[in-house]
């Protein structure tokens, strides 16, 4: 062979090679710098360990239960253990079957995209990305509208990622992350939101159909989303069935049967504030873990954010006692109180605003009312004219409002809109374990979407008779009383700066005659309230209503013998608890402990306790208490709704029945009800309809009766535990009055 020939082919091999190797050499090169981070942004291996995304803050209640979460991205985190394997079968036959074979990039599959894809045009062969390389685009999102290079840096920068990520975790761990990172629309970020929001359901309960339905939507979550676009849900539904069959995951029988399932979405509910168990209370958690965290520093010197840091936050609330006080509020409020609302003002003129109110006190009201609303507040900021955003009030819009029966699309003036939720009766209730501080239960209005404010913490209102109880603790404590004491039912007058002031009884029963404090408390007499509270003077009862945990402002007045001051709820249920915790105050308690995202305590706790009475003191209000059941205002507890166990308790009604209230007392838990209306002008005109007892008493005793039929709850039925040392008084009334009479004789006798 020549040497030109032997010269022509060394240089024909030395240019294949050249060809061969220089877009495998320039591939080599272009990855490397990709990797040191030339062409942009790479992740560390830090950031790899730990990548960086928003979590929300997890709420649970005491038995275990999620309430609910606070967060940017609805997104909670969980281990591949936590996932059912019909959601890991159903991604892996429909996303990368050959995950368990590849090392982050699938050759094959690659191959399979030039060869189907790009050069034969199917577009429907499926993609090359590996569930390595989609979590690495998860992880490290894509900057928008790349150029045709961009893009393919981008991939070559997901396909080191990827290689990088199985070098870091296991093949169970990448599954877990990338289910933990998708959008499955709906504020539904992860796997774990997307099972409570579609299905109301955890990850690990997953059924093979509802599984199919979400790995499904991970193609576009909006076109395949299963209540908006039913239809294309249920197709692409049974195409993942159908790649769970192929690769064996399911059998064919499997197949035919799931696959003639209709699309059951009845569960479906977006999560976020305004729906869930405990809607007030998450949302007065949220304002005080706002403060909180203010003042509570991470490891990397920056505050805590309760709306991406992931935290657990462990409440005292008992999901079970808290789902039975929503129904009973719902049963009483819905069923009964609010219609009976509506055919008492039926047809009358200004309803439902008291007839005692001028039509300028009412034209103030629906003003006032309009200035604070969201719209007129808005437009204001907008720089409309006053004179346009009054006009625009009397303008039909569509918008959704708030019935017991749902909610109802329709067209109405936003004027009309404030008269029509004038007309509803709002309330707030709260239980507590007395001995702990635990806060069990807490409802805040009636629908927390449409009505924002709190009743519990946020609101005060006139107490009534409720506050009673306090001025009678106050006679026992000083020792000179006893619940069978008898004191005069007469009237009585007190001298004040407005001149002179004579409280009246709301009845003639056993007027000016002796009755025993059982029976004045039982029967809300107001002489003996008159009288006790001349006795011992009002700041004697708010120095002991102060150390019962009650801070409210109160007007050292005597007008505090009737239950003048506007109290929170969590206020009084708090007091309340004091009697059946032995004369201890425990400040209420709604968190016990709060944790970061890796379960490490961040704070635990502890309520503070002050002996507020003595444990005798509180003992002999629970005896008279328990009057009110047995014989007074709260009697309907015995003959309607059927308790025979102890039970005390006290009704209260303030002036034209504008708030009802009700405190109800067992030896495990102590529970408030207050019921009325946003403005106290707006009420029942008749105290049988306006009184507490049938407000917020039926509402108390239908919690009880789920609370106590619940046998996993296991609320005892015991009396109250008498104290340690015999009491020093006579309880029993009976027995008292022969006593005396016996004193009486002897007296006679010897003198």
């Amino acid at each position: 062979m020549s040497k030109k020939s032997v010269s022509g082919e060394k240089k024909y091999l030395r240019n294949f090679w050249i060809i061969i190797l220089s877009p495998v050499l320039f591939l080599l090169l272009l990855i490397t710098t990709i990797s040191i981070g030339i062409w942009g942004f790479m992740p560390t291996f830090e950031e790899l360990e730990n990548p960086r995304s928003n979590l929300a803050s997890e709420i649970y209640s005491a038995d275990g239960v999620l309430l609910g979460t606070f967060y940017i991205h609805n997104r909670s985190n969980v281990n591949y253990e936590e996932i059912s394997p019909n959601m890991v079968h159903a991604l892996l036959s429909t996303e990368d079957i050959r995950f368990h074979y590849h090392s982050g990039v699938d050759v094959r599959s690659i191959f399979r995209v030039i060869v189907r894809n790009i050069i034969g045009g199917q577009r429907s062969a499926g993609g090359g990305s590996t569930l390595s390389q989609q979590l690495a685009k998860n992880l490290f999102p894509r900057q928008e509208n790349p150029s045709v290079f961009s893009l393919a840096v981008i991939k070559l920068k997901e396909w080191v990622t990827a290689a990088k990520l199985e070098r870091n975790y296991t093949k169970e761990e990448i599954i877990a992350m990338y289910l933990n990172t998708v959008d499955f629309g709906s504020h539904a970020f992860g796997i774990k939101s997307a099972a409570k929001t579609y299905f109301n359901t955890t990850p690990d309960s997953l059924k093979v159909e509802e599984a199919a339905v979400l790995v499904g939507m991970l193609k576009a979550p909006s076109y395949f989303h299963p209540v908006r676009n039913p239809e294309r849900a249920f197709n692409r539904r049974q195409v993942v069935l159908s790649q769970m069959a192929r690769y064996s995951y399911i059998s064919p029988f499997e197949l035919d049967s799931i696959r003639a399932l209709p699309l059951d979405m009845s569960q479906y509910q977006v999560q976020d504030q305004n729906t869930g168990l405990a809607t007030y209370f998450r949302e007065y958690l949220r304002l005080e873990l706002n403060e909180w965290s203010k003042t509570r520093i991470k490891p990397d010197g920056s505050s805590f954010n309760i709306y991406k840091d992931g935290l657990k936050i462990y409440t005292t609330i008992d999901s079970r006692m808290q789902k039975y006080a929503e129904e009973a509020m719902e049963e009483h409020m819905g069923k009964t109180l609010q219609p009976d609302f509506f055919r008492h003002w039926r047809g009358y003129n200004n309803a439902p605003f008291g007839r005692d109110l001028t039509q300028a006190q009412i034209n103030t009201n629906i003003e006032n009312s309009m200035r604070r609303s969201d719209r007129f507040i808005n437009m204001r900021r907008q720089g409309v004219p006053e004179d346009s955003i009054r006009m625009s009030f009397n303008v039909p819009v569509p918008m959704t409002i708030f019935t017991w029966d749902g909610e109802v699309d329709t067209l109405m003036t936003p004027l009309d809109s404030i008269w029509y939720y004038k007309h509803f009766l709002n309330t707030g209730m709260m239980a507590i374990e007395p001995q702990t501080g635990h806060v069990k239960a807490y409802v805040g209005g009636i629908n927390f979407r449409h009505f924002k404010f709190d009743h519990v913490t946020a609101s005060r209102r006139q107490v009534g008779s409720t506050f009673k109880p306090f001025l009678y603790t106050l006679a026992m404590r000083e020792g000179e009383f006893s619940p069978c004491t008898e004191v005069p039912n007469t009237p009585v007058t007190f001298d004040t700066p407005q001149g002179p002031w004579t409280p009246k009884n709301s009845s003639d029963e056993r007027e000016g005659e002796m009755v025993s404090l059982r029976w004045a408390l039982a029967n809300s007499v107001n002489y003996v309230s008159a009288f006790l509270m001349k006795k011992y003077s009002p700041l004697a009862v708010i120095n002991l209503v102060r150390r019962m945990g009650i801070t409210s402002p109160i007007d050292p007045v005597p007008a505090l013998a009737l239950g003048t001051p506007d109290i929170s709820v969590k206020e009084m249920v708090g007091a309340f608890a004091t009697y059946a915790n032995k004369g201890v105050f425990i400040e209420p308690t709604f968190i016990t402990h709060i944790e970061d995202k890796s379960g490490n305590l961040i704070e635990a706790f502890m309520p503070q306790q002050e002996e507020a009475i003595s444990e005798e003191n509180a003992y002999l209000m629970l005896e008279l208490m328990k009057g009110v059941v047995e014989s007074g205002t709260g009697m309907r507890l015995r003959f309607r709704y059927g308790f025979t166990h102890p039970i005390g308790g006290k009704t209260g009604t303030t002036q034209n029945q504008s708030d009802g209230w009700f405190m109800g007392l067992t030896p495990n838990l102590v529970a408030g009800v207050w019921v009325g209306a946003e403005d106290r002008g707006i009420r029942f005109r008749s105290i049988s309809l306006g009184q507490g007892a049938n407000m917020s008493l039926p509402i108390w005793a239908l919690f009880m009766q789920r609370v106590y039929a619940d046998e996993s709850i296991n609320l005892t039925q015991e009396d109250f535990e008498r104290p340690a040392r015999p009491l020093s008084v006579e309880t029993d009334c009976s027995k008292y009055r022969q006593d005396t009479s016996a004193r009486d004789v002897f007296r006679r006798d010897v003198f």
